[in-house]
Parts: C-alpha cells; sequence; structure tokens
C-alpha cells in the first residue's frame, strides 16, 4: 500500500513540478525556425481537452453501469 501511494505522490509531484516550471521559464529546447520564445514544455490546453473528456466519459460509464 505504501508503494502504491508512493506513486502516486510522485505522479502528482512530477505533474506538479512540470506545471511550475512551465508558468515561471521558457523551454530551451525548440529551436529552430518554428520555435516560439515562450514554448512549454506541456501543451496545457490539449491536456485540459483529455482531462474534460476523461471526465465525461468516467461520468458517463458510471451512469450506464449503476442503472443496471
Amino acid at each position: 500500500m505504501r508503494t502504491f501511494v508512493g506513486m502516486i505522490l510522485g505522479a502528482l509531484l512530477l505533474v506538479f513540478g512540470v506545471y511550475v516550471y512551465d508558468s515561471m521559464r521558457t523551454s530551451s529546447v525548440a529551436s529552430g525556425q518554428v520555435a516560439q520564445a515562450n514554448r512549454t514544455l506541456v501543451n496545457w490546453d490539449v491536456a485540459a481537452e483529455d482531462w474534460k473528456a476523461l471526465k465525461t466519459r468516467a461520468h458517463d460509464d458510471w451512469v450506464r453501469i449503476s442503472s443496471r
């Protein structure tokens, strides 16, 4: 059980760390003609849409399963 909780906390800490890094600094990974000056490591708009779709699907599945 400790291992499972540690893995969850580690994943949350990683996501939080990347979010803080992206909000405070720019990425030096991107270099070239199409590189933007403020390019982040994670496309947070896409992540938000995926999270919204996951929540909607989980809710719909829960309604479907609980109605049986």
